[in-house]
């Protein structure tokens, strides 16, 4: 497939950019129609939520606030009603606008002002729900109320229309993510054209996403949240499967070969890791459907498509711009030393191989240092609490936090989120006196029956997402209630948000359960291991309570919201704790992957653990941490969203992926490896004939040249000296394919003679190294018979990695 893209590349990309244009033509004009809906059976908000939709079908409309006060006087003054009125009229005849109700007409218009007089407010009903509203109808409400403000009278809006318009230009956080990423890949590459191709693919697939996400959202329920979390997560791992996928493709131009055979060779390894990866992201998402919260599953079809089409652009776009850039995805150093010196072999970067060393020497050490730095920023866990956000946690300077707080100011704080107690039965009277003398409660508002069913308004003396107010809602429900003899149930925005957090809570466990248990039958497959799975089942959950522990440090402390303007602390949302763990799950499956890959790899030729652990390291540890970097820079760029949800996702998301990347996989798993020694790859026998066998990359000879003809066979010899003729004994001599994997290995006798087995004739890679001298390595020929090949070491720096 990797071949046909390749030379079949204008076609390719012209149905990429077809596809892309005709989804975002459609979705453009069938417009979006996302629903947050919290479907909680057999809970107590969803039955009195059920009461009141048979007695009080609710309009279509969303509705919104317009909050006014004045520093003197009241808000009765007949200056202030000339000011105000009038501008609720005139919004009241706007296109869009359903109806305005007045402090300063109707029966009830009294209660719409504080007590003292201060304080008022209108409430404005749009013609539609809150994200079908369009952007200019809502703006003209806000210009025509803020209008109306003057020296001593200050206009505030409030509600979900109006916090639509207050959020930064949508795309702004993924522009921002895409230049930051686009930075950190011109460092790792050093070329333009190499670095815009995992930028190029991340367009496609998050750009073909959310068009075919937007759709979707005609004929299943997509909360608007999924789009964001979508291209969040889409972003990420987009450009993260490319960057392996041309990391791998330059290396093999890098080491000689045809740039459509270092593609091919890059697409069916790295591609195929890539397929793996992206798979075990999908699963972990879908893991989100055993909690059976109607809400998320919106949130699994829009981000698992974004993926989906993520990894597609990588396996098939990809190798069609790599056809299209051929040598040109090397910087124009790599190219002009290329054709000078010819091919070269690949190195682990000083750093990394120094790095790798120090783990070998001293694991313990590592190890310890690295489990005490999680294990400090996983304190702030111990006190997570979950709850909903609302506009009382935006920025101070947004209109919404401001009509919030003078509400709260004018009618108590807990008018934001008041309580509807729903009966249809029992002595309706003693309930409301039973209310009124509860602790913790306002006021109190029975309204007349309909349909013989009654709801009361009670409003707490506390805020929404105060502990006090969950307390009193766990009050009116198993004492007032019951004392009372009535049939009732306590609804509303709080308690509905109060019972969404209790059921995320308690299928946590089986959530969890799930998606580690899944990892580590992935992993148990893929590396024919006990310990590799166990090992990183334990990591994941180590950087999930470090990353929820920051997580709950910034929102619930509001540690730092100040400096990231990100509002007011509050609870962690409910669902955020099974989306983060999703993504985390999935991410951490791509870095566990890479890194344990080309360790196993290195087990098998060698049986030797330190080795296989300390090159494994050396040689990934540069790429994971530069995929690391991308992620974090991506995800912390959704902190400008302006949406809070979006932002917890992202922050939490991005201390996970660093302290997973530069903590977890760069020193605490290579050190546990270091110290569990070869028990690392132990798998009980009987486990081993029955487990099933899944390849993440093929064997590379059976893709460069494979073995047909046994009698092609050959040997390479000569012998190693020193710059001064003299022998080297104890060298190490490696014979590597093409693309780098280990075919033979001998070490020098006392004369510095060596001898090494050749499959077939063909071009092979030649590799000596020995204590004290520099590695030498270089590409040789073999004919039909043996090659006499001498090498010459030279006194230098010892290659940590050999």
């Amino acid at each position: 497939m990797a071949r046909w893209c390749y030379q079949h590349r204008l076609v390719v990309l012209l149905l990429w950019v077809g596809a892309l244009f005709g989804l975002g033509f459609s979705a453009s004009t069938a417009g979006t129609n996302y629903a947050n809906v919290f479907s909680l059976p057999d809970t107590d908000s969803k039955s009195a939520y059920d009461l009141m939709q048979k007695a009080f079908p609710t309009t279509s409309g969303d509705t919104d606030t317009v909050v006014w006060k004045v520093d003197q006087g009241s808000v009765r003054d007949k200056a202030v009603q000339d000011r105000i009125q009038p501008a609720l009229d005139k919004i009241a005849k706007m296109p869009g606008v359903g109806a305005v109700t007045s402090p300063y007409t109707g029966p009830r218009g009294a209660a719409q002002i504080s007590r003292d007089g201060t304080i008022a407010y209108a409430q404005l009903t749009f013609a539609k729900q809150a994200n079908e509203v369009p952007k200019d109808v809502v703006q003209n409400v806000v210009d025509t109320a803020h209008g109306a403000a003057r020296q001593g009278l200050k206009v505030e809006l409030g509600g979900q229309a109006i916090q639509r318009v207050e959020q930064p230009p949508q795309g702004l956080s993924e522009m921002v993510g895409i230049v930051a990423a686009a930075l950190v890949l011109f460092l790792a590459f050093g070329s333009f054209f190499a670095m815009l191709l995992p930028i190029a693919i991340a367009i496609f697939g998050v750009g073909m996403g959310l068009f075919s996400t937007q759709l979707l959202s005609h004929s299943t329920d997509i909360p608007d949240i999924a789009p964001l979390l979508a291209s969040l997560i889409g972003l990420g791992v987009g450009i993260d499967y490319a960057l392996f996928i041309v990391t791998r493709h330059r290396r093999g131009i890098l080491r000689g070969l045809d740039p459509e055979e270092s593609a091919v060779t890059a697409l069916n390894t790295s591609g195929r890791a890539v397929l793996f990866a992206g798979g075990t992201v999908c699963i972990a998402l879908a893991g989100m459907l055993v909690t059976r919260l109607r809400f998320l599953d919106g949130v699994v079809v829009g981000t698992s498509l974004t993926v989906v089409l993520s990894v597609m652009a990588a396996t098939t776009l990809l190798p069609a711009l790599l056809g299209f850039l051929g040598p040109r995805v090397l910087s124009r150093r790599q190219r002009r030393r290329l054709a000078a010196e010819g091919p070269e072999p690949e190195r682990a970067s000083g750093l990394a191989a120094r790095w790798s060393v120090n783990v070998e020497k001293r694991p313990r050490r590592i190890a310890a240092l690295a489990l005490v730095v999680m294990a400090v920023l996983a304190i702030p866990v111990l006190s997570l609490r979950l709850g909903a956000t609302d506009q009382g946690n935006d920025d101070a300077s947004t209109t919404t936090r401001k009509a919030y707080d003078l509400l709260a100011e004018g009618f108590g704080p807990g008018f934001n989120g008041p309580l509807q107690v729903v009966t249809k039965s029992g002595d309706t009277s003693a309930l409301v006196k039973g209310i009124e003398s509860t602790s913790g409660v306002a006021r109190v508002a029975p309204f007349p029956p309909v349909k013989g069913v009654t709801v009361i308004q009670v409003v707490p003396t506390t805020s929404p997402q105060s502990k006090e107010t969950d307390d009193l809602i766990d009050t009116l429900r198993e004492k007032v209630i019951p004392q009372a003899g009535a049939e009732a149930h306590v609804g509303g925005v709080t308690a509905i948000s109060k019972d969404f957090a209790s059921v995320t809570g308690d299928r946590l466990p089986l959530f969890i359960g799930t998606i580690i248990g899944l990892g580590f039958l992935l992993l148990l497959i893929a590396f024919r291991s006990l310990v590799v799975p166990l090992t990183a089942a334990l990591m994941n959950l180590i950087a999930a309570a470090a990353s929820f522990g920051i997580l709950v440090a910034v929102f619930q402390w509001g540690w730092g919201l100040d400096l990231l303007g990100l509002g007011k602390e509050g609870p962690i949302n409910a669902f955020l704790p099974v989306i983060m763990l999703s993504l985390l799950f999935g991410l951490s499956m791509d870095y566990q992957v890479f890194l344990v890959s080309r360790m196993h790899e290195e087990w098998v030729h060698t049986r030797d653990n330190a080795r296989a652990v300390r090159v494994g390291l050396a040689e990934t540890s540069r790429v994971i941490n530069s995929a690391a970097l991308i992620m974090v820079c991506v995800f912390l760029a959704f902190v400008l969203s302006g949406n809070s949800g979006a932002a917890m996702a992202g922050v939490g998301l991005a201390a996970a992926v660093a302290l997973d990347a530069f903590i977890l996989r760069t020193a605490l798993v290579p050190a546990a490896m270091h110290l569990l020694g070869d028990s690392n790859w132990w798998l009980p026998g009987w486990l081993d004939k029955r487990l099933p066998h899944l390849a993440v990359e093929p064997k590379e000879e059976a893709l460069e040249s494979p073995v047909t003809d046994k009698g092609g066979a050959s040997v390479i010899h000569g012998f190693i000296r020193t710059v001064d003729g003299g022998p080297v004994d104890g060298a190490s001599v490696t014979l590597m394919s093409k693309g780098g994997r280990q075919l033979d290995r001998v070490t020098s006798l006392a004369d510095g003679s060596y001898i090494v087995s050749v499959p077939e004739p063909g071009a092979y890679l030649l590799a000596a190294t020995a204590p004290s001298y520099g590695s030498r390595a270089a590409h040789v020929v073999v004919a039909e018979g043996p090659l006499v090949y001498d090498v010459e070491l030279a006194e230098g720096e010892v290659d940590a990695v050999n």
